[in-house]
């Protein structure tokens, strides 16, 4: 079992929360996952490792309720125990002085961001970081990421906070600004929609960026092929050969379709959660571990 020490809510739909797991966090490196499970019987999800600390043993992680497993997870507490906790998995971020590199995260992406842009930066880089949420109670970590970066830029889609726009908008000027011939490497984590403009905007300028897919997986070891994805022609697999990858070759029209493959199930099993009064029995009880 995988105690909870802290929790932190950002926002009704977005939370954090600190596990103990001493394993993990001894080997674990930015750009990683891990897959989790808050009961016996419970879903297994991925969730991108957000901040790790070794000498006391615990992973961070940050994650929005969006269907029944993460609404379940939401509401455990600090002292609550996770069944599983399975990690570090994937290939790390490579990290290494390119030079200039900016790193953008959109709504809960920004948490996978942080740990990688911060270890770009103390790799030399001159990171440049970009982050954006649809409104004003979905931003979190600011100070962090401008500890974490060289610049922070902040926008919002409604214009509640700093500046209206999307992500996109202050990439593009900022490319514009610094001379796409400055800019080494440009990092981009978010919602695909997100990720997919980011790519469509550096491939006009010829930017290499890297993207961090989030498909849906099962085993987490390759074995299942639940996450397969076509990058550059080829069958990749997110779990194992991510989960970065060049954006420009990742076929994201593909990606879309199969991760809606399970819309209609994923709906009705939130409706059942929620009529039961959270409990995944379906008795009413709460959902209690």
């Amino acid at each position: 079992m995988y105690k909870i020490l802290e929790k932190q809510v950002f926002s009704p739909i977005i939370k954090l929360m600190v596990i103990e797991a001493p394993k993990v966090a001894k080997k674990c490196q930015p750009g990683q996952f891990v897959i989790l499970r808050t009961h016996e019987e419970g879903e297994r999800i991925p969730l991108t490792i957000a901040d790790f600390d070794r000498e006391k043993g615990t992973i961070t992680i940050v994650f929005q309720e969006v269907g029944k497993t993460t609404r379940r997870l939401g509401r455990l507490e600090a002292g609550d125990c996770l069944r599983d906790f399975v990690g570090p998995l994937g290939t790390p971020s490579h990290i290494e002085n390119f030079g200039t590199v900016i790193c953008v995260g959109g709504g809960v992406g920004v948490a996978p961001v942080f740990p990688i842009a911060r270890a770009l930066k103390e790799a030399g880089n001159h990171v440049i970081g970009i982050m954006g949420a649809r409104t004003k109670e979905l931003i979190f970590w600011e100070e962090k990421m401008r500890e974490a970066c060289s610049e922070l830029f902040v926008t919002t889609d409604d214009g509640s906070y700093v500046r209206k726009g999307f992500v996109t908008d202050v990439l593009k000027d900022v490319i514009e600004e610094r001379g796409k011939e400055q800019i080494a490497l440009v990092l981009a984590i978010g919602p695909q929609p997100m990720m997919r403009a980011c790519c469509n905007l550096t491939r006009e300028y010829g930017l290499k960026t890297i993207v961090s897919l989030n498909s849906l997986m099962v085993d987490g070891t390759g074995m299942c092929g639940c996450c397969r994805v076509t990058v550059g022609g080829q069958t990749r697999f997110v779990c194992v050969d991510g989960p970065e990858f060049d954006g420009h070759q990742v076929d994201f029209a593909e990606l879309a379709r199969r991760n809606a493959f399970f819309l209609e199930e994923e709906k009705l099993s939130l409706e059942r959660y929620q009529s039961s009064g959270g409990c995944s029995c379906g008795c009413g009880c709460g959902g209690g571990q």
